[in-house]
């Protein structure tokens, strides 16, 4: 008899549950394991029926009897999560429990008043053949009762790991049914504070199952490296479910289908077994080189017949702490690492499989080595696919107790701590920790177990370490929190820490050199971020203790979803009137929603990338910073640009091993005068499962010139009008008009078009990103808004430069305290070319600047963008590592990133011109003799500023082409309070700042 009473009880988390085992697959046949199709599987998966209650009173009591008609229900998919079927609303809250400040809620205890429970049946006819019925819940948020016909078969919680229960004492002949209740909230959900989306319901896959006669019930591989890393040492522990005797075939092949073992163990009795082999020449498993072997275990009975077939991949390699060092193979690992949160926009977690291998894909291609699952096990598939792909991955427990000890930043350690050192919270946490080994132990790419996340410190979880270690010496075990309380200091094998500032590493580590270092979180990617990033990669050649870390995060957590006109839009957190709620604090990612791309990316993959490419006009140098790869793998392809333009590439091969540095000689022709880029990339030679032929892997740029001797151009004459208010400058296809009453520019018409749709404005203000809000940098710079909103023109004056051209000169006064003036002068030439001045005197008390620039809005035709300067994607001062120097093509559209609060986006570095041009080519052209930075949007900063939503922006009936001389940097050290770096800030100082446009 099930009774609910038991929900708040941390001692009550799991009740006539299997024991947690591998995640194996068995097949009857070999045809079957081909076909990837298990007889002794049956999905469940599908529509089941379903009710839904807000609380635990007003759930449907009796439900599960058999003669409790439930066919006249509603129906709801499995796997999903109720709430993204309809049922309640998702709620996404950061620290606080979903319940703060709607009841009060202390440790043991649950709300009562909203608790929402769903109640699914599933009818179902066992096959004919099956002597035995289990059923596999992958996953459940956040506990479950199962009843079947009526009888109460069990109870779990642990939202993300397997809850299997044995139904053969239930079934009846014919018609079975389950039913299950779901309870949003139960004891698990003090451990389950995560940073994320709070959802409920069965969101993984259901299936029956049997087994055979003889049947493996759990294997444990160990696969080491030996002799030097030559040759292996395989060493595989079995639990059976049968103590009667069997064979068990054993063969091996490597991942070029080679046989490297074939044998039979025969006549084994006993319930458990082991079988151990030596192999030499073995090919050892990285995340460079995933060399992965096939096994094949065949069982038999004692008269030959075939039981199961299991198929499983082994990977051979070695993971420890060398003195105060983490190697893998015997090298010292640096991790490339992002945390991926198991989220999709359109599932939720319910995330397919299909999704998974986007993901990867994507995660190798921009030289990521490392995923953290923070913070709580994944779908299963996802670690195979780590194994297949090669990512190094530290397999996170499902706890989190943030909320029940930190509030508002400060540590707040009292009855309510959870789980501390108190005894009543021990076997919960410590068995989510078991059912993470048990089925995850045999994936070669996991390399270290997580004891979760920001959930303090204190006995329990140390013991949860040792439970770790004991179990399985060949990883180490990591834990971030023991940071707030060092009580436990030896629970994590590495000092990790979160969104530490470099200078504060390195002063950590001039301190501390018992353990490496990692960041288990940092360059915190919300919104327009990852500024500075290169500083932590920098800092893992500089100190071999500090070994890398994992961004936060892999993709931003939003719900696609339609606004009042049917537009798509993504919703943040308080959008379905989820309170207490953080808001867009879930757009972490270095992708979208929908998992499409960021323009960070591109700071990523270069930062991460393993070698580094110094090409000059002689030679390429090359680093190699692989442990196993030789630089020979690749194609090296040297491409030479002029002014922008490829005139030249060739394809070579560098033969650097890895750990070493050399060079290649190369020979370049000549094109005569100009600027030139020399790129040198290394690129993928053949397809792989995660990217194509010719991929890039890694880039270097130089830049030279070669001068000429340039000679004055000639240029038509002028033509001057002088009004009483206005002065028009007429030249041979232009007029350009000035306004001593308005103090500026009024109007530039070439070929007839005027150009000029509003005033120019002077800018010295950007959309606040979200690490401007968080470290209040537009409270802090606010007068810099003002002085871009109102400002006055206080004196005009006119100088006449023959018959070539003319300046006009404005000074303006600003809105700030103390006042400070700005000087622009608009020279116009023959050619119809305006050379734009614009300086400012420093004026002592005022804060930085955020930009320093002028704004033009032209016609919104105007949204074709073609530029000469650093791209291809959006760049900053700070996040401009992974830019190429060249020419690139880009829409108003496309440069307006959808960030889920829309901020600054946009800016290019280096531009040497730009041109922003309608579809048949008419336009403007900005150009600089010395490089500056430029954007193309359809939106002011203060527009943009002032929407919450991309839904808020108008339909765009501008184009506003910025030129400046230089923003601040976008930081993300945290979203929080760090500042951009120093030397990426934009002081207030005396500032010079030049540029020209014409028509074209």
């Amino acid at each position: 008899m099930f009774d609910l009473n038991k929900l708040a009880n941390p001692a009550y988390f799991a009740d006539n549950r299997m024991p947690a085992h591998s995640d194996h697959q068995y097949f009857a046949n070999e045809c079957e394991m081909n076909n990837d199709e298990m007889s002794m599987r049956k999905s469940l998966n599908g529509l089941w029926y379903f009710s839904y209650a807000k609380n635990l009173t007003s759930r449907i009591e009796g439900f599960e009897q058999t003669d409790y008609n439930c066919k006249n229900w509603d129906t709801i998919r499995v796997p999903a999560h109720i709430q993204m079927e309809g049922y309640g609303k998702p709620h996404y809250t950061n620290t606080p429990y979903p319940w703060d400040g709607h009841e009060k809620v202390n440790e043991s205890e649950i709300p009562q008043n909203f608790n929402p429970t769903a109640s699914y049946v599933k009818y179902f006819t066992a096959p004919e053949n099956w002597k035995d019925v289990f059923i596999s819940f992958q996953g459940v948020d956040s506990a479950m009762a199962l009843w079947l016909n009526g009888k109460f078969v069990g109870y779990s919680e642990d939202s993300c790991t397997p809850s299997e229960f044995d139904l053969t004492p239930y079934l009846v002949d014919g018609e079975n049914k389950i039913a299950v209740q779901v309870y949003r909230f139960s004891s698990g959900s003090w451990v389950e504070d995560q940073d994320f989306w709070r959802f409920s319901g069965i969101y993984r896959d259901v299936y029956l199952f049997t087994k055979p006669q003889l049947h493996i019930d759990d294997l444990f591989i160990h696969a080491v490296p030996v002799n030097d890393y030559k040759d292996g040492k395989l060493t595989i522990d079995f639990k059976w479910n049968n103590e009667a005797a069997k064979n068990l075939a054993v063969k091996l092949t490597d991942n070029e289908g080679n046989i490297v073992l074939d044998t039979v163990q025969e006549n084994i009795t006993g319930a458990t077994s082991t079988f151990t082999a030596d192999l030499t020449d073995v090919k050892l498993w990285s995340a460079e080189h995933p060399n992965l072997y096939k096994a094949i275990f065949t069982v038999t009975d004692a008269d030959g017949n075939i039981m199961e077939i299991i198929p499983q991949n082994i990977g051979f390699r070695e993971f420890k702490m060398d003195g105060n060092i983490m190697k893998i193979n015997g090298k010292r690992i640096v991790f490339k690492g992002v945390n991926r949160h198991e989220f999709d926009c359109y599932f939720g977690r319910a995330i397919p499989t299909e999704k998974i291998a986007h993901d990867l894909e994507i995660i190798k291609q921009n030289n990521i080595n490392a995923v953290r699952t923070s913070h709580y096990p994944n779908n299963s598939k996802l670690y195979e696919l780590c194994d297949i792909y090669g990512l190094y991955v530290i397999d996170e427990t499902n706890m989190e107790t943030h909320g029940s000890w930190m509030v508002k930043g400060k540590v707040r350690e009292d009855a309510n701590t959870v789980p501390n050192d108190n005894p009543a919270w021990h076997d919960i946490i410590i068995d989510r920790a078991k059912s993470m080994l048990e089925r995850d132990k045999n994936h070669a790419s996991i390399i270290i177990w997580s004891c979760g996340n920001e959930s303090y410190g204190g006995k329990n979880i140390f013991d949860m370490s040792e439970y770790f270690r004991q179990t399985d010496p060949s990883r180490l075990v990591h834990y971030e929190s023991i940071f707030w309380n060092r009580k436990y200091n030896g629970t994590s094998d590495m000092e990790s820490q979160m969104y530490t500032r470099v200078a504060d590493i390195k002063k950590f580590l001039s301190e501390h050199r018992d353990k490496p270092f990692i960041c288990c979180e940092y360059t915190h990617s919300m919104g327009n971020s990852n500024g500075g990033m290169h500083k932590y990669t920098d800092l893992t050649d500089e100190d071999p203790l500090y070994q890398g870390g994992f961004i936060w995060d892999f993709a931003d957590q939003a719900i696609w979803g339609r606004d009042l006109y049917g537009n798509e839009v993504m919703y943040y957190g308080g959008d379905f009137g989820d309170r207490p709620s953080d808001y867009n604090f879930s757009g972490n990612g270095i992708v979208f929603a929908d998992h499409s791309p960021t323009t960070k990316l591109q700071e990523v993959k270069f930062n991460y990338q393993n070698f580094v490419l110094t090409p000059s006009e002689t030679t390429v140098k090359i680093v190699n910073k692989s442990l196993f790869t030789n630089t020979n793998e690749y194609d090296l392809v040297i491409a030479l640009a002029k002014d922008g333009k490829e005139v030249y590439t060739t394809k070579t091969t560098a033969d650097i091993p890895a750990g070493q540095t050399g060079e290649i000689a190369i020979e370049l022709p000549k094109f005569g005068p100009g600027e030139y880029t020399v790129t040198a990339s290394l690129k993928l030679k053949e397809n792989t499962i995660w990217a194509g032929y010719g991929h890039e892997i890694a880039f270097g740029q130089y830049v030279f010139t070669c001068a000429a001797d340039e000679k004055p151009a000639t240029l038509p004459p002028i033509t001057i009008t002088k009004g009483d208010v206005s002065t028009g400058v007429k030249g041979e296809g232009f007029e350009v008009m000035f306004s001593s009453d308005k103090g500026t520019l009024t109007s530039y018409k070439y070929n007839g078009i005027e150009m000029i749709e509003e005033l120019p404005r002077l800018n010295f203000w950007r959309a606040p990103i979200d690490n401007d809000y968080g470290c209040g940098m537009q409270f802090d710079t606010a007068q810099w808004k003002l002085a871009s909103l109102y400002n006055k023109c206080t004196d005009m004056e006119i100088i006449e430069n023959g018959t070539q051209s003319a300046t006009f000169k404005f000074t303006y006064e600003l809105a700030t305290k103390p006042t400070a003036y700005v000087v622009v002068n608009y020279t116009v030439t023959g050619d119809g070319t305006v050379k734009v001045d614009m300086s400012y005197d420093k004026v002592e008390g005022l804060p930085n600047i955020p930009d320093f620039g002028i704004l033009f809005t032209i016609p919104v035709d105007y949204d074709q963008i073609k530029y000469y300067g650093l791209g291809p994607c959006d760049n900053y001062i700070d996040r401009k590592e992974g830019a190429k120097l060249g020419i690139f093509t880009s829409t108003t559209a496309k440069e307006m990133q959808p960030y889920l609060l829309p901020q600054e986006c946009g800016n290019h570095c280096g531009i040497r011109w730009m041109e922003v041009t309608d579809r048949r080519g008419r336009g403007i052209k900005i150009s600089a003799t010395t490089p500056i930075e430029a954007s193309a949007l359809s939106y002011t900063p203060h527009e943009i500023e002032n929407a919450r939503h991309h839904y808020d922006l108008p339909r765009p009936h501008h184009t506003i082409v910025r030129a400046s001389a230089g923003m601040y940097g976008v930081g993300g050290d945290d979203s929080w309070g760090s500042p951009t770096l120093d030397e990426y800030i934009t002081k207030n100082e005396t500032k010079q700042f030049s540029f020209e446009f014409k028509g074209i």
